[in-house]
């Protein structure tokens, strides 16, 4: 979109559309009914990484439910994939580098105190300095001020970011340091929500306890067995919920959450297993979902580890990438419930190209052999592949690395963590070695969420620690360009510098593969593979 010299609406709606998740499959009751508002319903959750921060939550576990317990700016319509205004009634700017908030009035937070211009610049100022330890920290990194509260190295200058103005109680401005045209699309993410001004006297303890503005508010979380949350009354979003709130139920066990959907002690399932993928929709009927998502799975490389540095390394790892035989392995162990990958950016993105990471995500044993010979080997000639067990990944595990072994004779092995949330805290701990699961679901619909959200240097989801000044450069460039379209087209070359280096093999494109039980109805899947929440009806 042209960004002129006239007054423009910065909140642009996602030019690739997302398709509404449809039930697919016979047989099966899922007619509707009668439902009662005042019931909850549970989801198939893991536990979180972190406390329940708006800033502190960039995985699954911990993110579904603090993006039901906040709600920012704007957020994404679950059946266009558009984005549209919550909190906001307006983002306007004429330069795509300064932005007018004015927000929406009657907005409260939990504890009935209202959200304010200041709840928003407060929560984003103390959410990027580096004392505050947030793990998606650099998502602000676009506004002025941000090296002050969040230097490379040393202790912060300032505590606020000199881009952020609140002029009134309703009415704020952001600068940035230049000119991002799909700025807008980066709001909807939850590290933008707004936050309580009792959350700074008791950061800790909110985090065990947290205060939202969203659809539903916090009652209790028994760690490592749920989270209840409940409908708050208040809510004054578009997307008023139809039921009594989500109880988030961990698992450490993707079989165990899919017998609990069959006996209907489980409501709705994040993903059904691999051992379940040939038989779901038989077993579901009309209550099975098979819907698109804008998702990848690729395993990543630890290049903070010496033996893994270098461009001889890189040939290993463009090697290990045609040693794995996508084709079969979707068709076989997926049961076709995937597409083989070839980029790193998910289909029905704005910006994806298929083929950009060309012949190296193509089947070819001879070609790999050759290339894992050229650059040295793999260090040791033996490989771990590690990924959390209770997300029913064992089988794509195991059968990527015996494509491996005997495409190359390179030793390979999985390497199973208890849970998600242990997965998670070895990887950003940097405490594996080799390879990892690594699997992206957008965070809105562009290929930068993608790329600069995850390859660029001492970005938040930088697991790899991948290191490219040449393709820092190119997501610079495409940062700065006039148009959202140019900025697709941008960051399309500096994914073709990912080909080049290979800090993460791309394997395949996800599609949400799900149910839900006898006891729910209205249930539908965005493009982010998140049920549409607060439609779901529980049937009385």
């Amino acid at each position: 979109m042209p960004s002129g010299t006239r007054v423009r609406r910065a909140v642009v709606s996602a030019t690739s559309v997302a398709l509404m998740a449809t039930g697919c499959g016979g047989g099966g009751s899922s007619s509707n009914g009668p439902s009662d508002a005042a019931k909850t319903f549970t989801y198939q959750g893991s536990e979180p990484q972190n406390p329940l921060q708006p800033a502190n939550a960039n995985e699954v576990g911990g993110g579904r439910i603090v993006q039901n317990l906040f709600k920012g700016l704007v957020d994404y319509d679950p059946a266009t994939g558009k984005l549209r205004n919550q909190v906001a009634d307006t983002i306007d700017t004429t330069d795509a580098q300064t932005y007018t908030v004015v927000l929406k009035s009657g907005w409260t937070f939990h504890d009935g105190t209202p959200v304010t211009a200041k709840s928003f610049v407060d929560a984003w100022n103390w959410a990027a300095n580096t004392k505050n330890n947030q793990i998606n920290s650099s998502w602000f990194e676009d506004i002025q001020g941000y090296p002050d509260v969040h230097p490379e190295s040393g202790s912060p200058t300032a505590d606020t970011m000199s881009g952020l103005t609140v002029q009134d109680g309703t009415h704020f401005t952001i600068k940035l340091n230049h000119k991002v045209s799909y700025f807008p699309y980066k709001l909807g993410y939850v590290a933008f929500s707004p936050l309580p001004e009792g959350f700074y006297q008791d950061p800790a303890g909110y985090g065990q306890k947290p205060v939202g503005n969203g659809p539903y508010e916090f009652v209790s979380w028994d760690h490592n067995s749920q989270v209840v949350t409940k409908t708050f009354a208040n809510y004054q979003g578009v997307d008023k919920p139809k039921n009594g709130g989500v109880v988030f139920k961990m698992y450490t066990n993707a079989e165990a959450a899919y017998a609990d959907l069959q006996s209907n002690n489980l409501d709705v399932m994040d993903q059904v297993p691999p051992s379940a993928l040939a038989n779901y929709k038989g077993d579901l009927g009309s209550r099975a979902i098979d819907a698109p998502q804008g998702g990848i799975q690729n395993v990543g490389f630890t290049l903070y580890q010496p033996e893994w540095q270098g461009a001889d390394k890189a040939k290993v790892r463009q090697g290990l990438s045609m040693a794995i035989d996508r084709n079969t392995i979707t068709r076989t162990v997926l049961q076709g419930s995937r597409a083989p990958a070839s980029a790193w950016v998910a289909e029905g993105v704005e910006g994806y190209k298929a083929g950009t990471c060309g012949d190296f995500c193509t089947y070819n044993p001879d070609k790999a052999k050759q290339l894992i010979q050229e650059g040295g080997g793999v260090p040791g000639n033996s490989l771990k592949i590690t990924y959390n067990a209770d997300g029913g990944h064992k089988e794509w595990v195991d059968a990527v690395c015996n494509s491996i072994r005997q495409t190359t004779g390179v030793n390979c092995a999985g390497d199973p963590k208890t849970d998600f949330k242990t997965a998670r805290a070895a990887i950003t701990g940097h405490q594996i070695n080799g390879m990892f699961r690594t699997g992206w679901v957008q965070d809105y619909p562009l290929n930068a969420n993608f790329l600069a959200d995850v390859y660029r240097t001492g970005a938040a989801s930088n697991d790899t620690g991948y290191s490219s000044p040449e393709f820092d450069k190119l997501a610079t460039e495409a940062d700065k360009a006039a148009s959202i379209q140019d900025t697709a087209t941008g960051y399309q070359q500096a994914e073709a510098q990912l080909a080049t280096d290979m800090p993460a093999i791309p394997l395949w494109y996800y599609r949400t593969n799900s149910g839900y039980s006898n006891k729910v109805q209205n249930v539908s899947f965005d493009s982010f593979g998140n049920p549409a929440w607060t439609q779901v009806e529980v049937k009385s």
